[in-house]
């Protein structure tokens, strides 16, 4: 029986039909035919063009089946390694990746009978990194390329040494403060002094006479003479006025003493506000460096984590894997079991169910609701959403705690920020 033409109705319900996946147990790797049905399976091995297929596997299975294998594991490795890099993920989300394509290499045709034993040579090879959950196998791709190695070591180094310039400075930082806070507490104490004099000198009062002379009056006939003489001898026999002239070394050298104390407590007292103006500046700088650091991190994209999930922030179930009835769902995290792993409550139902964090996503609150930032250089603070732009999927949010608070963060994706919990 020949071919329906290319555009009747027949051979174009036949195009439709051969359009998408077809059943595994129908295809023949060695044919690279795909067959719709088990009576077109059955014709295809009956037929010729199979036998001489199957003559030719028989001279060389070991090659053939070789072939194969290394094929698969070359179309495995590069999805893993294009679609998800170095991060952790479901084996079994990677090998549906890898069978969207309808010309892909298949497992029964491999020398691995399932998944779980691909998974595990990878494992022993070396290839991946790889961990059996309550979820099933997850793998995590390991860098084999030496330019890329060479690369990921590079940022790894730059990020240490600004870790260690990071740490630097929070030392310098809490060293600078503990001093001030040593120099306060001198400054508060009162300062006590010893009264000292040179050697054993003496206060000594000296009381030094002045010699008054008096002279007789002169003797007079006159009443108006003698009543002049008188008022001369009665001002003459008053008590002689003394100088009385003392010295008080030792007593103004202690007055020296304490005025310059003095002194130098209110010098000492000048530059230590100033010298305290002076480090408050320089904890300015510091702050403000600090911070561009962070803005320029976080947009360039560093200063990430593969793990976001935070407990009482709202989040909703994305996959229909944990059932029908979970399928976008939201909830509240109660536990945290790891980095990647969390009990969820619902919202609706209050039941508990536990969930890997690729198998939920963020939610958004309504405007002037609170937010945790999940992610970034800011990741853990609690903030308060202002506005949302829906163009480039991002928000702006006010930081409500951590070391910026009360400052407003621009362009922050969706996936950085979760509602918080209220209840």
């Amino acid at each position: 029986m020949g071919k329906h033409e290319p555009f009747s109705p027949k051979a174009i319900a036949n195009r439709i039909k051969s359009k998408g996946l077809q059943k595994l147990r129908w295809y023949c790797q060695m044919c690279q035919k795909q067959c719709r049905d088990a009576n077109g399976f059955k014709c295809h091995v009956t037929s010729e063009a199979h036998q001489r297929q199957l003559l030719l596997f028989g001279e060389s299975p070991t090659q053939f089946l070789g072939g194969f294998s290394a094929d698969f594991e070359k179309g495995y490795m590069d999805i893993l390694k294009r679609r998800f890099g170095t991060r952790r993920v479901n084996a079994n989300q990677v090998y549906q990746e890898y069978i969207k394509d309808k010309d892909h290499i298949h497992m029964n045709s491999t020398k691995w009978m399932t998944l779980t034993g691909f998974v595990m040579y990878l494992g022993r090879s070396g290839k991946c990194a790889v961990d059996e959950t309550e979820k099933g196998w997850f793998i995590k791709y390991i860098e084999r390329d030496p330019e890329e190695v060479r690369r990921q070591e590079a940022l790894r180094r730059r990020e240490r040494t600004e870790l260690d310039d990071e740490e630097r400075l929070q030392k310098n930082v809490a060293d600078m403060v503990e001093k001030d806070k040593g120099e306060q507490d001198e400054e508060d104490e009162p300062q006590f002094t010893e009264l000292q004099r040179d050697g054993e000198e003496k206060i000594v009062f000296s009381l030094v006479p002045t010699a008054v002379k008096k002279e007789d009056p002169e003797p007079s006939t006159s009443s108006g003479d003698r009543d002049t003489a008188q008022v001369n001898n009665e001002r003459e026999t008053k008590p002689p006025l003394f100088k009385v002239p003392l010295k008080i070394n030792a007593l103004q050298l202690a007055a020296r003493a304490t005025a310059a104390s003095r002194d130098r407590s209110v010098a000492k007292s000048t530059a230590s506000s100033s010298g305290d103006k002076k480090r408050k500046s320089a904890l300015e700088e510091i702050m403000e460096e600090e911070k561009r650091r962070k803005e320029k991190q976080h947009k360039s994209g560093r200063g990430k984590n593969d793990f976001w999930l935070h407990k009482d922030i709202v989040v909703k179930i994305t996959t229909p894997r944990l059932g029908e009835q979970f399928h976008k769902r939201k909830g509240v995290v109660k536990e945290m079991l790891d980095k990647y792993t969390a009990v969820l409550e619902l919202l609706d139902s209050g039941v508990k169910v536990k969930v890997d964090q690729v198998h939920v996503e963020t939610v958004l609150p309504a405007l002037g609701k609170p937010v945790m930032v999940v992610n970034g250089p800011h990741a853990g603070a609690q903030a308060t959403l202002l506005s949302i732009n829906e163009s480039n999927f991002s928000a702006s949010v006010k930081l409500l705690t951590g070391p910026s608070q009360g400052e407003v963060v621009n362009n922050v994706e969706y996936e950085d920020i979760s509602k918080i919990h209220q209840g």
